[in-house]
């Protein structure tokens, strides 16, 4: 897993463990939400996309929806679901060190990550680290 990128980020929130939390949040509820729709739909038609409430999520929100998380992975059998745990538990970690409530910028790093989590994941986890032929997923 490779975190070091993030930084890069030259907005202070993003440097942060609760900012990074909630970038990192938004990666894996973004790959479950593409989890839950068929190849070639839209995410904002997942059942998560829809419980989502953007520009006002709060901590506590992200919270109650990453507790779900390993149901989630089982319940829709997503792929990578390993992966999405290990980033969950770093997520959790994050929000240990630093106890923030969500504002504008935490809600904005969210929905950026969340709408961009493909492109993310593959660069926390590389794609010759999971050696797959991760195109034929977009």
């Amino acid at each position: 897993m490779k975190l070091d990128w993030m930084n890069d980020f030259k907005d202070p929130y993003y440097q942060t463990p609760f900012g990074k939390g909630v970038f990192l949040s938004g990666i894996v509820l973004g790959q479950i939400a593409r989890g839950q729709v068929e190849k070639g739909t839209g995410i904002d038609s997942s059942p998560i996309f829809k419980q989502l409430s953007f520009g006002r999520l709060q901590k506590r929100d992200l919270q109650r929806h990453l507790s779900r998380v390993p149901e989630l992975l089982k319940a829709y059998d997503i792929k990578y679901s390993g992966y999405l745990s290990q980033l969950t538990v770093k997520v959790g970690e994050f929000f240990i060190q630093d106890n923030q409530e969500m504002d504008v910028d935490g809600n904005f790093a969210f929905s950026l990550s969340f709408l961009n989590s493909y492109d993310y994941f593959w660069t926390i986890f590389g794609k010759d680290e999971i050696g797959d032929d991760s195109e034929s997923e977009k």
